[in-house]
């Protein structure tokens, strides 16, 4: 299923790599390609990822987990996968969400 966006839903606005539009683009882990974070066929796909693992479509934490791409995020973190995984810790960790290992961990 999955969460579908729209670039009207994004706070920022994005320039278009039209050369590169229909290259594949993230899918899932493992993912060791560059990442894009000003093109906009990059980052739908890379937020639409984050928000299904966030289990959200809380228009509050796109925005979140925008905000954290574009403005915190280092530069190092460079590769899809790095990313997808500094966006979904960060913003879980923002919200106070459980992780997946913290809440097994917690049971023991």
């Amino acid at each position: 299923m999955g969460i579908a966006l729209k670039a009207s839903d994004l706070y920022y606005k994005y320039a278009k790599d039209v050369e590169k539009r229909h290259e594949p683009k993230f899918r899932g882990k493992p993912d060791p390609h560059p990442f894009n974070r000003d093109d906009i066929y990059e980052v739908i796909p890379m937020l639409e990822a984050v928000m299904d693992a966030l289990g959200s479509s809380d228009g509050r934490v796109l925005h979140l987990a925008e905000e954290v791409m574009v403005v915190e995020m280092p530069r190092f973190i460079a590769t899809r996968e790095q990313v997808f995984d500094c966006l979904v810790e960060t913003v879980r960790d923002r919200l106070g969400l459980e992780t997946p290992d913290r809440a097994q961990g917690e049971g023991r």
